[in-house]
Formats: structure tokens, C-alpha cells, sequence
């Protein structure tokens, strides 16, 4: 990508579907110069292409996975390098199923690398130019997962309320400046996830937000300076909702919740005779 300081840039991790597809979109549209990161190089290609032919915008692709050491660098040596960043969208992230000690622990931490250390890395080499500009936009992709201890969430639910924790300590610190941050936290969205299991949700999702608008409803908060977005009318009273009950009759609720999903997705699984593998939240992607 050429740089232009003309056109403000934007980058986005975990671009090649999902949330942070529908950000490169909605960026492109608004004149933003892009780079776009994910793991899927054919197919992030392909967006970027289409996203030149659309908009005339500029787009450039990083290919890492952001489990390991050295392929955060390699993200975080080219924010760095860049003159001006106007907006960080740390969106990559992913879920597994199964229960937190049927996981391997090199699975657990790889975790913690893509939803925490690689946002932290992130943001820390943009920082410094954005403060230098007093300038600068950064939105943490969590998800509405972190308000909920539930089955089969342990790692995932405690990863993803870091970004918000962290995210508001941030916005603390950035108090007069014109940095803006924002933990968004997004419920059960529709993308491709569940067809690519070869699951069929085509009901429950007629009450799922689409990603274009979860996008909409974060950077209208952000224009209004707020810091933890929930989008949807119904998902914040849910959240609101459990926040009130008592811790006892709480804890009861999230052990019941998520069994049944956990019931749900061995079935699915069992049925499509599909092996164990990594699969995303409908919410996000880690492209």
C-alpha cells in the first residue's frame, strides 16, 4: 500500500470475513485507505481486490497468525512503520468448543495471544504516533460473551472482558486527548460460521444482528464518545438483566445456558461426524 496522507488509514485484523469484513467495507466506503489482516490469503486477496475495484481505495494484506510470537511482529513492525494510523480495529478472534480442561494448554494460551497479547502489541506500536498527532481511533472487538460465565466460555468469556477492562482503563488514561477507544461487544451475529460447520441455524438467526449493522452501531457510538458499545436494544437489556440477579441464582442460570450449547454443538458434531477442530464465533473472525 502507498501511502497517502490525504486519506486517513485504517487497520483492520481479522478481515477476511465476518465483523471485520464488513468494517473493511464500510471504511473503504469512507474513503479510508486500508490494511486488512487474516489468515486465509486467497481469500483476503480476493476482498482486497474487490474492495480496489469498488472504491478506489488502497488495500494492503498482512498474512499472520496472531497465536504465534514472531507473526505479531510482523503486524506490530508494520504499525510502526507507518506516518499516520487513524484507526486500529483489533477484531481477530475465535472460540472452541468443549469444557476449559479438555483443552490442551498450548490451545488455551494461543488464545490469550490472539484475543489479549496481540491487541496489547497492537495498540502499544500505534500509540505513539496517534498521541504524536493527538489523533487517533482504536476499537477492541470483544463480544457480549465476556458478560456471561458460562459453560463452555472459561477462557473465551475471561479473554474477551480483558479487552473491555483494558479498554476503559485506556480511555482513562486518554482523557485530554482527541484518542478515542471503544470495547465493542457484540452478540450472536450472522456470518458464514455455522454453514461452514455444516450446521444449520437458519432459525435462530432471524433474531441475529447482521455484521453491517453491528458495525453501524459502533461507529455511531464512537462518534459519541462511547467507550463500551453494545449493539442492539435487546442485547443490552439481556446484559442489563444479569448484571441484577443475585450471584446464586446467576451462576445457576450460566451452568444451564451453557450446557445446553455444549449439548447442542456435540450433537452437531456427532451428526456431521465433523473432528474436533477450531471454529469461530458467529460474532467475529479471526479471518
Amino acid at each position: 500500500m502507498s501511502e497517502s496522507h490525504d486519506r486517513p488509514c485504517a487497520l483492520v485484523t481479522g478481515a477476511t470475513s465476518g465483523i471485520g469484513a464488513a468494517f473493511a467495507h464500510r471504511l473503504a466506503q469512507e474513503g479510508f485507505d486500508l490494511i486488512l489482516h487474516g489468515r486465509r490469503q486467497q481469500a483476503l486477496t480476493d476482498r482486497a481486490k474487490n474492495l480496489e475495484s469498488m472504491y478506489g481505495t488502497s488495500v494492503e494484506i498482512i498474512i499472520a497468525e496472531l497465536s504465534r510470537g514472531d507473526e505479531i511482529r510482523k503486524v506490530e513492525e508494520r504499525i510502526s512503520s507507518l506516518d499516520r494510523l487513524d484507526l486500529l480495529i483489533n477484531n481477530a478472534g475465535y472460540w472452541e468448543p468443549g469444557l476449559f480442561w479438555e483443552h490442551a494448554p498450548d490451545c488455551l494460551e494461543a488464545m490469550i495471544m490472539v484475543h489479549n497479547v496481540a491487541p496489547v502489541r497492537f495498540i502499544r506500536a500505534a500509540l505513539p504516533r496517534m498521541l504524536e498527532r493527538d489523533k487517533g481511533d482504536i476499537i477492541n472487538v470483544s463480544s457480549a460473551g465476556a458478560y456471561f460465565n458460562m459453560v463452555t466460555l472459561e477462557n473465551y468469556g475471561a479473554t474477551k472482558a480483558y479487552l473491555i477492562s483494558f479498554t476503559e482503563s485506556l480511555h482513562v488514561a486518554l482523557m485530554g486527548t482527541a484518542i478515542r477507544v471503544q470495547a465493542l461487544t457484540p452478540g450472536l451475529t450472522v456470518t458464514e460460521f455455522h454453514s461452514r460447520l455444516g450446521a444449520d441455524f437458519t432459525k435462530e438467526q432471524r433474531t441475529w444482528m447482521h455484521p453491517e449493522e453491528v458495525v453501524q452501531e459502533s461507529l455511531r457510538a464512537l462518534g459519541k464518545g462511547r467507550v463500551v458499545c453494545i449493539p442492539g436494544l435487546r442485547r443490552r437489556a439481556i446484559v442489563k438483566l444479569a448484571s441484577m440477579l443475585p450471584r446464586f441464582v446467576y451462576y445457576r442460570v450460566m451452568k444451564s445456558i451453557g450446557e445446553k450449547v455444549k449439548r447442542r454443538w456435540d450433537e452437531i458434531e456427532k451428526n456431521k461426524r465433523l473432528p474436533s477442530r477450531q471454529m469461530h464465533l458467529p460474532a467475529e473472525s479471526s479471518g
